[in-house]
């Protein structure tokens, strides 16, 4: 999976960097789990993993890429305290699969 980040604007308001992003995810499958992205974008931006939450992710009609938006907030109390309950909920792994949406 190769991640490009294509925007990276920060909110003032909301203490948060807003970021569009596409992943090539190739031979790997379908659209990669919303939790590896999230993974890969903390990593990407040197962000700590709590801070990260990816709001969509869709893969492009009859291609392997996949384009997706997320925000980075500055703490994980902002995080918390901004984020809708069901986007927290999407970024949180699966108890039994260590991943998912």
């Amino acid at each position: 999976m190769k991640l490009r980040v294509k925007s990276d604007e920060y909110n003032p308001l909301l203490r948060r960097r807003e970021v569009l992003f596409e992943v090539d995810h190739g031979e790997e499958g379908g659209t990669p789990r919303r939790v590896e992205v999230r993974r890969a974008l903390a990593e990407e931006l040197k962000a700590d993993l709590e801070c990260v939450y990816v709001r969509r992710i869709e893969t492009l009609t009859g291609t392997t890429i996949a384009v997706g938006e997320a925000h980075v907030y500055d703490t994980p109390e902002q995080a918390r305290f901004v984020e809708p309950e069901f986007i927290k909920r999407r970024n949180q792994a699966s108890e039994g699969e260590g991943a998912g949406e």
